[in-house]
């Protein structure tokens, strides 16, 4: 999946060019661009949180140099549905473009229009559309159709364009009980088989799990028990856009006479907006705000927060660390965990689990009960729509490599040829024309980090500066030399941070180095970088024998 292509060719005529910007071969940040004459189509537009080897890193946006690069060429943003890795980054592209006409269902977009409002964003052009919902778009018509996930409101949309047929399923799943009653279009998916499908982007984040995803109803008698057994404080942990397992936390503390607080700005903003629109029955009287706890005891409390996925500055690592103002977790507590494991934050997860364990907390996960179910198809479920569907050409989206590899192999057992199966990655151009897809070239594309304020600010020699730091510290060095003279006037004073031995460990290796900087200077050394090069070498050499270290140094060499 990582051989060399030539850069794309001009694109001719007719011909829809297809650009992941993010999203292929991670679990976020998902975006594509779709070219056609001229013109631009973008579907979703997420960010992917970090790990724990980018620390300091608060989000990673996709690739928006291509777009920032031709904004007006830009005739929407679509987004398939409200979770954050489908439409954290919509404000940073709006800030280069206010009025890029953003369309999405009603959730989807008061979800984006909260985030509009935190980033003081004005002029902003946000166009809600529904299931059934036929819209055109410049040179693209534009299609919508109902699928299930686990947040409400999920769209697919379809691309009729004179290059094809094009269908990207956005997230989904196929779950026959869903708990709002809203099923998957696969009457509209038969019609688009029959039709004629081109290019089929389905989801791919399950793709290599056997059979078919569980319904989010298969949940609640474990949740019943984790309730019923309960006999002190209640903290469930998941996603602050899960509005159905949040509807389902209410529904059974409802039932064990247990009140509710929400806990994490975004899960009280996100379920206030979810309750005004409709999508969130809150039984009367059940809410309690937070600074109201005291006023009941812990047996007749249940709090839903954020940080299922071990999110360093989260309410609940925050609450495992002691670190939360309001909210403590100790003996005889008990958390639920009511989501799965995003790869790439195991450690931060059981990191939060293990110092939860340490508080005496008992921890209910995914591993040792069945509290979360998937909003993602498993392959029984592709299967089903490869069969429905019978597309010409698929390109796997939403997924690690591993994902997108199952995705196209379940693809090619259902007919599809194995050439017309186009697992790739984020920066590879498909061209689809008169009926075929294929790889063209690739661009450049970049993670964007954003840290604070900052974006774009950072890249790979930083982080790994910050990796050092992190795990093995720093020591400063600073000496006074002149060179006229060529003598050391003093020095070297050696101060360390993140060094656990102190200062007073570099007695030893002071008179080395100052013994080897007279000697350089009497040999002629008449050049501050080199002398800095010299103490790095010296003190990281010993360092590296004596305390199997390797600390970042920074020498400084003042001239007298």
């Amino acid at each position: 999946m990582r051989e060399k292509i030539a850069t794309p060719p001009a694109l001719g005529r007719d011909t829809l060019r297809i650009t992941p910007l993010g999203g292929l071969g991670d679990i976020g940040r998902n975006m594509t661009s779709f070219e056609l004459n001229g013109q631009l189509l973008l579907v979703d537009c997420g960010v992917l949180f970090p790990s724990d080897d980018q620390p300091g890193v608060d989000l990673i946006l996709p690739d928006l140099q291509l777009v920032e690069d031709r904004l007006d060429d830009v005739q929407a943003l679509v987004l398939t549905h409200g979770h954050e890795d489908h439409i954290g980054a919509v404000p940073y592209l709006l800030r280069m473009r206010p009025d890029i006409p953003v369309l999405g269902s009603k959730l989807t977009l008061a979800l984006v229009n909260e985030k509009i409002r935190e980033h003081r964003l004005k002029n902003t052009n946000l166009r809600v559309v529904a299931e059934g919902d036929r819209v055109r778009v410049g040179e693209f018509s534009l299609e919508f159709l109902a699928v299930n996930h686990s947040i409400p409101d999920a769209l697919a949309v379809v691309m009729r364009t004179p290059a094809g047929v094009v269908l990207h399923t956005g997230d989904f799943k196929m779950d026959q009980l869903p708990l709002d009653g809203r099923l998957t279009d696969l009457n509209g998916f038969a019609r688009l088989g029959d039709e004629g499908l081109d290019l089929f982007m389905p989801d791919s984040t399950n793709a290599d799990v056997p059979g078919f995803t569980q319904h989010e109803r298969d949940i609640e008698p474990a949740l019943e028990r984790v309730f019923a057994n309960a006999k002190q404080k209640l903290i469930v942990a998941c996603f602050a856009s899960h509005v159905h397992r949040v509807q389902q936390v209410l529904d059974a503390a409802a039932r064990h006479g247990r009140k509710v607080v929400y806990v994490g700005r975004s899960m009280v903003r996100n379920m206030g907006v979810a309750r005004d629109l409709g999508y969130l029955r809150v039984p009367e009287d059940i809410l309690i705000d937070l600074r109201k706890i005291d006023e009941y005891p812990d047996d007749k409390v249940v709090f839903i927060s954020t940080g299922s996925q071990g999110e360093p500055l989260s309410a609940l690592s925050r609450i495992s660390q002691h670190e939360h103002p309001v909210v403590e977790a100790g003996e005889g507590d008990v958390v639920l965990l009511a989501s799965s494991l995003i790869p790439g934050n195991e450690n931060a997860v059981y990191r939060v689990i293990n110092s939860l364990s340490r508080n005496g907390v008992t921890v209910v996960h995914k591993a040792n009960a069945l509290v979360h179910v998937s909003g993602h198809a498993s392959a029984g479920e592709l299967l089903y729509c490869y069969n429905l569907l019978k597309p010409r050409n698929v390109l796997p989206v939403h997924g690690e490599t591993r994902h997108l590899i199952a995705n196209a192999k379940l693809a090619q057992a259902t007919g599809v040829p194995a050439e017309r199966t186009l697992a790739v990655e984020d920066g590879t151009v498909i061209d689809l024309a008169d009926g075929v897809a294929k790889v063209v070239g690739r661009v450049e594309c970049p993670y964007i980090f954003v840290d604070g304020s900052s974006v774009g600010d950072i890249g790979d020699s930083e982080l790994t500066d910050r990796k050092i730091l992190g795990e093995e510290g720093f020591i400063t060095v600073v000496v006074v030399v002149n060179f006229h003279s060529r003598t050391l006037i003093s020095g070297p004073d050696i101060h360390a941070r993140g060094f656990a031995e102190g200062d007073d460990v570099f007695a030893e290796v002071v008179p080395k180095i100052a013994e080897q900087l007279a000697q350089a200077l009497e040999d002629g050394a008449d050049d501050v970088y080199q002398l800095q090069q010299l103490i790095r070498r010296l003190l990281g050499r010993w360092v590296n024998v004596e305390h199997k270290r390797r600390p970042m140094i920074l020498p400084i060499v003042v001239e007298s």
